[in-house]
């Protein structure tokens, strides 16, 4: 048996405990033993990434699962790997080779993609690395790329079985689109955001006005908050029923600045209470807009250039960027007489999720994914529980989404991805510019498929050499709403994939419900054939302390790695489980940690206590319950309603729970009262066993929260059954061996003693004077079976123990369950100068409480005021009044 060291320090064992690990292959599943299977796999992380504290969350919770189903038996394979991030890298590499004064159009595709290859390769293994550093007990023989060979086959499998059930298609569409990256994005991904913006209106005057003006004289006002967009509009609507508007059917207005003549239309979709209730019409810039010209034949007029700037169809205005376009419009619709007024509007404007840039919406030619056939299915196995999230309250989120779905744009205008495996026959489709083409349905002519990765030379059709690949890639979530499968193998028949699929949980962050895990569902069902997961836990979104969202830009993140330096990976891990609610936000600073590591110490104390005091030779694998005492009895069915509560907790996802129930156990009941307790014993061999016996269950329960120093204290455990804890067997919880009346029992003997500790505490008692006990109770045998632990552990006499107990003169009093505890202490203080004391703490108070019951009282403060603040106050109000009585209370007996 090894001694273990006085202190306890994570950089002297975390990286050698976990090189030994790795080294054993512990983490490696065997898709042949026949065991029930538990697969986890992975949200993938960015290959561009670093380890930040929502990653320690989400795979410290990850890890807890497996460790825990590892544990009880299950052949558990957690599948890691990272995400190719198509933007993202494509941006790193870019402002990379920007310090050589490159631009990736002076390297061209072919050398770029050599150099983020490279890049991948130097640098994409630094989140694994650090995710190792965390404890993660991922299979890395699996590790997976999402464009590695494997999943680059599952991507074009699915793009040519999609094609060819005619689920996908490319055509005219208003997208988002990010001037910055130069590509476009999906709903998802472009992140709305309040901002103080401006509503314009502007006068655009009406042809042939005769009969009109009594109405709105020459002319009608138009309200906008992108006056720019102008020089795109195509017509002016209003809503039929609106009569303010009556007069302009059969009118024609005239367009603002440029002349162009616009049709003025009725539809009922227009809001008559926005703006002046008529809307400029801008087809081809805004998504509303779009739609209205499809439905009243109306030309689309693109206006702008990818990076934002007006084109040559703006006029004088090419050239411009966007936002100085906006400036002179005003400044020459001021000058021609045309802005009537300009009002503060603040309203939601999308963002690119990667480079933050303010999206624009523009047409272009893009593929798109038909989704609602696909939905379907998708919102069935979540409505009949097949598919179930924790908390439930996101069912309700993801269902509202799958009944509200629209089309997915899946090309993205950038090199680095899954390049779009269609190829066009220029001779055939009499097109010069490939992103003119649209495709209806896999009939197309002149348009043919290559997913095997193939360079093309010539049409299968015609013969000619004129063809050209789509230049676009896929959508980077393209490649992850494959992940279940296409890791394990898909759509190849592996074993894995037979063993593995589908898996069992998913753990997430809300954020990506829709980038990501109903399209995983969506695909699971389509190519899995199954659900590819049956639960689904969201956790929360980590903050600092005042509940902004961590990020660079404020300086206010935590790095999780500074963290582990200083406090190590378990402190980092039980501190971050025990404060996340389920699916509540998590609110996080630096001393926040200190609890994982006076944890740490706390058990790596007591571990070292025990060992150091336990005789090899005479330990016995199992306690002898014929000789243990009720302290005995208490610590073991003590320990065995923890399992249980554990269990439950971790089944339910109530992780902060779990960890809850573990802490309270080893801190407050085995080394607080046990421990302390054991020194006393009587039976030093059989309570040697149960030490053990305790202590080797409770690093169990706590290994797949603290992997490290459990394991490292296992390694020092006598007679281990198991030479790595991992592989050891999960605690039982043994109903037989709960003994309720000991456990009450023992309640009543802690709360007598806890009660004479708090007296004397109160009454500035000396330690070493020895208080006089007397208690009043039905069960005087009991408190005179057990009178040793009172009198060591209180320093003190019971002198009477009787159903029938008057209170002594000048005494204190505790109700314990059916017990009251009397402890005179008339001769022991001075009654003057702790009369003083006391009502001064009185005042106190009854002060405090007078300013509470101010506060509450009053209906402003209770109607602004955040609920949790009134609850707090309420708590506090009770607080202070149980704690006035109790004054009130002994200073009464005490005086009496």
């Amino acid at each position: 048996m090894k001694e273990l060291p006085n202190k306890y320090d994570p950089k002297a064992i975390e990286e050698r405990i976990y090189a030994a690990w790795e080294k054993e292959k512990l983490f490696h599943a065997d898709n042949a033993s026949g065991k029930k299977v538990y697969t986890i796999v992975i949200p993938p992380p960015n290959v561009t990434g670093a380890l930040h504290m929502g990653h320690a969350l989400n795979n410290s919770i990850q890890d807890i699962l497996i460790r825990w189903k590892r544990m009880q038996g299950f052949e558990t394979l957690w599948v890691p790997g990272t995400d190719h991030a198509g933007i993202a890298t494509q941006n790193v590499v870019e402002k990379s080779i920007a310090k050589e004064g490159l631009k990736r159009d002076d390297l061209g595709r072919e050398k770029f993609l050599e150099k983020v290859w490279q890049w991948k390769e130097s640098y994409g293994s630094t989140i694994i690395k650090q995710l190792k550093k965390l404890g993660s007990s991922c299979d890395w023989d699996r590790t997976r790329f999402t464009m590695d060979e494997g999943l680059s086959k599952a991507v074009m499998e699915v793009f040519s079985r999609l094609y060819a059930e005619n689920l996908l298609y490319k055509g005219d569409y208003i997208i988002n689109w990010c001037p910055r990256c130069g590509t476009a994005l999906s709903d998802e991904e472009a992140e709305h955001e309040e901002v103080n913006g401006a509503l314009y209106h502007i006068k655009y005057q009406i042809k042939g006005s005769a009969g009109f003006e009594k109405y709105l004289e020459d002319y009608v006002v138009v309200a906008t908050t992108r006056p720019e967009t102008l020089l795109g509009d195509t017509a002016i609507a209003v809503n039929p029923k609106d009569e303010r508007y009556a007069a302009l059917n059969g009118k024609t207005a005239i367009l603002p600045l440029v002349g162009r003549e616009l049709k003025i239309i009725f539809d009922e979709d227009v809001d008559p209470l926005f703006g002046t209730g008529a809307l400029k019409v801008t087809p081809a810039h805004d998504p509303v807009d779009f739609l209205l010209s499809i439905k009243h034949g109306l030309p689309r007029v693109n206006v702008m250039e990818s990076d934002a700037s007006i084109n040559a169809l703006g006029g004088k205005y090419a050239g411009l960027d966007r936002f100085e376009c906006r400036k002179k419009i005003l400044e020459d619709l001021e000058t021609a007489g045309l802005l009537v007024e300009k009002k503060d509007h603040l309203h939601a404007v999308g963002h690119c999720y990667r480079c933050h840039t303010m999206v624009e919406p523009r047409l272009s030619k893009q593929w798109f994914v038909k989704m609602k056939p696909l939905a379907i299915e998708a919102a069935r196995v979540v409505e009949d529980g097949t598919v179930k999230f924790y908390p439930s309250r996101w069912t309700k989120v993801y269902l509202n989404w799958m009944h509200n779905i629209k089309d997915w744009c899946i090309s993205r205008q950038i090199w680095w991805g899954h390049r779009i495996p269609v190829w066009y026959c220029k001779d055939c489709l009499k097109y010069k510019n490939v992103r003119d083409v649209s495709v209806s349905g896999p009939k197309a002519e002149g348009i043919f498929l290559s997913t095997g990765g193939e360079k093309l030379e010539k049409c299968p059709r015609c013969g000619g050499k004129d063809i050209e690949q789509d230049p676009d890639v896929l959508d980077t979530w393209f490649s992850s709403w494959l992940w279940p499968f296409s890791t394990l193998g898909w759509p190849k028949k592996t074993k894995d994939l037979e063993v593995f699929y589908p898996t069992e949980a998913l753990v997430t962050a809300q954020e990506i419900i829709f980038f990501w895990v109903a399209r995983m569902i969506m695909a699971g069902l389509k190519f899995g054939k199954e659900a590819p997961f049956k639960d689904v836990y969201i956790h929360g979104t980590v903050r600092d302390s005042s509940g902004k969202k961590m990020s660079k830009s404020l300086g206010n993140v935590i790095d999780p790695l500074d963290i582990i330096n200083d406090v190590g990976s378990d402190a980092l891990r039980f501190s971050i489980i025990s404060i996340t609610s389920q699916g509540q936000d998590v609110f996080l600073s630096k001393d926040k940690f200190e609890s994982g590591r006076n944890f740490a110490n706390k058990i790596w104390n007591a571990a070292r206590y025990v060992l150091l005091n336990v005789d090899e030779k005479t330990l016995k694998p199992d306690y002898d319950i014929s000789s243990c005492t009720l302290p005995d009895k208490w610590i073991i069915s003590s320990f065995h309603e923890t399992v249980k509560r554990v269990d439950s907790s971790l089944a339910e996802y109530r992780f902060s729970e779990a960890a809850g129930h573990i802490y309270d156990f080893i801190w407050h009941k085995y080394c607080d009262w046990y421990l302390e307790i054991s020194k006393l014993s009587d039976d030093k061999a059989n309570t040697q066993n149960i030490l053990v016996y305790i202590l080797g269950g409770v690093l169990k329960l706590l290994h797949p929260i603290m992997p490290f120093i459990t394991e490292e204290i296992w390694q020092s455990m006598p007679a281990r059954p198991d030479r790595w804890i991992m592989k050891s067997a999960w605690p039982a919880a043994d109903e037989k061996a709960i003994d309720r009346q000991a456990l009450s029992n023992m309640e009543n003997l802690m709360g007598v003693i806890t009660a004479v500790r708090n007296a004397r505490a109160f009454w500035n008692i000396n330690i070493n004077t020895i208080l006089e006990v007397e208690i009043k109770t039905d069960q005087p045998g009991l408190i005179f079976d057990n009178r040793k632990y009172i009198e060591k552990l209180a320093r003190c006499t019971v002198v009477k123990a009787e159903p029938l107990v008057a209170r002594p003169a000048n005494s204190v009093s505790a109700i314990v369950d059916k017990l009251q505890v009397f402890i005179p202490i008339g001769k022991l203080v001075d009654i003057n100068e702790e009369k003083a004391r006391i009502s001064k703490k009185i005042q106190e108070l009854e002060n405090y409480l007078t300013g509470i019951a101010r506060k509450l009282s009053d209906e402003n403060f209770v109607k602004r005021a955040p609920a949790d603040i009134i609850e707090k106050e309420r708590s506090k109000q009770g607080k202070f009044s149980e704690q006035l009585a109790a004054l009130k209370d002994n200073l009464e007996a005490v005086l009496g």
